[in-house]
């Protein structure tokens, strides 16, 4: 008995922990980490964009109307594709293909991960309090969010971005708009997680102690959903994307000539018989990097998972 447990202490004292566990887990999971290095590419395309654009001398903004036909056809191979235009160049403007989806990587990212964000903390904070306090505050705050589960937010989306002024920061306003309407979710998962969690012995036992419920909250029950909103936020993102494509899709989304992956998409469908690299470059992006956002929120959730702590040999 000794014997087994000396084992067992050594090997708990030898196991890696917190980080390290859950780095080890996502290096195991080749999936998770090529979704790694495919948003570090496109993170880094978006911060450099400049720079990366200037080696091949262009810009999403210049335009190169002697690479067009008559009928506003890009002129050669694939879209025009050549040393100088390496994806070609766009119908009608002859700007620059390549600096469109560079520059338009930024716009996606920038809108998708700051509305995650918004959504996340107003979700969490929500979740937490409505699963903690209960009472007619739980009762009033979930029939809201059930009313924003079942009320049309694409059509509300379009009608606000299409009435307020002008003057009003458009990217702002999609990542207040996208954010809005992207927190239940999570407030929903939040809150049932807190239910759990408020009978379990240690907050009831921080409670009978005279610790205050906020306290409560930011030592007992946040740390122990923290996994959740890792993994919840990582999955969000690419939802985000998407929101934003179809709102730049539809023409209510960042105004042009702001380089945006939805409305070249959305412009790429009309030439998409005699010009396919114009809608094959913009979306294959879009889809690699939803992708890549998928793969690694999948790899957290089972590098998060407690039950994956005994490995079987």
């Amino acid at each position: 008995m000794r014997r087994l447990v000396t084992a067992i202490g050594s090997a708990r004292s030898d196991a890696p922990t917190g980080l390290r566990r859950v780095a080890g887990r996502l290096r195991a999971d080749r999936w998770a980490t090529t979704g790694l290095v495919v948003i570090g590419l496109f993170v880094l395309a978006a911060v450099f964009a400049g720079p990366l654009t200037a080696i091949s001398g262009q810009n999403p903004y210049t335009y190169h109307l002697d690479r067009l036909d008559d009928s506003g056809s890009p002129l050669g191979f694939g879209g025009g594709i050549s040393p100088t235009h390496w994806f070609g160049v766009e119908p009608l403007t002859g700007r620059d293909l390549f600096a469109i989806v560079v520059f338009g990587s930024r716009t996606s990212l920038l809108v998708s991960v700051s509305a995650t964000v918004l959504a996340v903390v107003v979700g969490v904070l929500v979740g937490i309090t409505t699963g903690f306090f209960g009472g007619w505050y739980d009762r009033t705050l979930s029939r809201v969010i059930d009313v924003l589960f079942g009320f049309p937010s694409l059509v509300f989306m379009i009608s606000l971005t299409a009435i307020v002024p002008t003057s009003f920061p458009k990217p702002l306003l999609i990542i207040l708009v996208i954010g809005f309407f992207g927190w239940p979710s999570i407030a929903r998962v939040v809150r049932g997680q807190t239910l759990s969690l408020r009978e379990r012995n240690f907050v009831v036992a921080s409670n009978a102690m005279g610790g205050g419920p906020w306290h409560i909250i930011a030592h007992q029950v946040l740390p122990n959903v923290s996994a959740t909103i890792i993994v919840f936020a990582t999955i969000s993102i690419p939802s985000m994307i998407g929101v934003e494509a179809a709102l730049s899709f539809l023409g209510v989304g960042v105004p042009p000539p702001t380089p945006s992956w939805g409305r070249t998409i959305g412009d790429a469908v009309t030439w998409v018989q005699t010009d396919p690299s114009y809608l094959v470059f913009p979306g294959a992006a879009l889809f690699l990097v939803t992708l890549a956002f998928n793969v690694v929120g999948d790899g957290l959730r089972d590098a998060l998972d407690p039950r994956r702590g005994v490995v079987s040999r």
